[in-house]
């Protein structure tokens, strides 16, 4: 073990080369021909290539240590087989609240130059989540809390199920640092789950929605999880309550247990 300095023992680096296997019916990212496990000793098997050679470079930016804060796809995807795959009606709960309060429904009520921009840079979202989602919220002006209609909610969540666990933990990971389903949804996190005859009008920069935003120039967000949004906008700059904090756990396991 090493990690000298950071009060943090590290397992030292056992392995020479890092594949990948597409076999178990999925892929299956192999140390010297060995699968590694999560800490609850699941095999990770990984439901595409491209989620693969993520993981894969994870394991192979290892240097002389392993050191699991530096490997962010290995961790998210040990948490969606240990934990998400477990608690998925709650984590799509947790989508549904987010879209209640979602960032892109709260508008500022001056000055006109920001209003404009707000209007300018986020009705394309929602406009595009209404159009290829069938997710419909109503933006307002300033921050008091507004309840979404029933039906919208129900509707985020059921997008929400309707993802993997890969999928679901990474809409869940980016709603909490967007604040926001609709843009967590229109990102690769919102399709990474999907079935592949899914149409790719939902991705951000697919169809209309990317012919609309291509060549706008990106305008500043203002500052979220201020004291007031917070208070009075529920879940405006806040983490979500999830499951997915158990994820702080290491998820790097050592030799032993591959």
């Amino acid at each position: 073990m090493t990690g000298k300095g950071d009060g943090v023992q590290k397992p030292r680096r056992f392995y020479k080369a890092v594949t990948v296997d597409d076999s178990e019916g999925g892929y299956v990212v192999l140390l010297d021909g060995r699968a590694p496990k999560t800490p609850s000793g699941r095999k990770v098997v990984l439901s595409t290539p491209a989620l693969a050679a993520l993981v894969a470079a994870d394991w192979d930016a290892q240097t002389t240590e392993i050191d699991s804060l530096r490997m962010p796809a290995q961790r998210l995807a040990a948490t969606a087989i240990d934990r998400v795959a477990a608690v998925r009606e709650d984590v799509a709960d947790e989508i549904a609240r987010y879209a209640g309060s979602d960032l892109l429904c709260y508008r500022a009520e001056s000055p006109a130059g920001l209003v404009e921009a707000q209007s300018r840079s986020w009705d394309p979202m929602l406009d595009w989540a209404d159009e290829a989602l069938g997710l419909r919220l109503t933006a307002v002006s300033g921050i008091i809390h507004r309840a979404q209609p029933e039906g919208s909610l129900a509707r985020a969540r059921a997008l929400a199920l309707d993802l993997d666990p890969f999928g679901l933990t990474a809409l869940a990971h980016a709603a909490s640092l967007f604040g926001s389903a609709v843009l967590a949804l229109a990102g690769p996190a919102g399709r990474a789950g999907r079935p592949r005859h899914r149409p790719a009008r939902r991705g951000l920069a697919g169809g209309a929605l990317g012919r609309r935003l291509r060549g706008r120039r990106p305008h500043r967000r203002p500052a979220r999880g201020g004291a007031a949004a917070g208070a009075l906008v529920p879940g405006a700059g806040l983490r979500p309550r999830l499951p997915l904090r158990q994820a702080n756990q290491r998820l790097v396991m050592p030799p032993s247990r591959l």
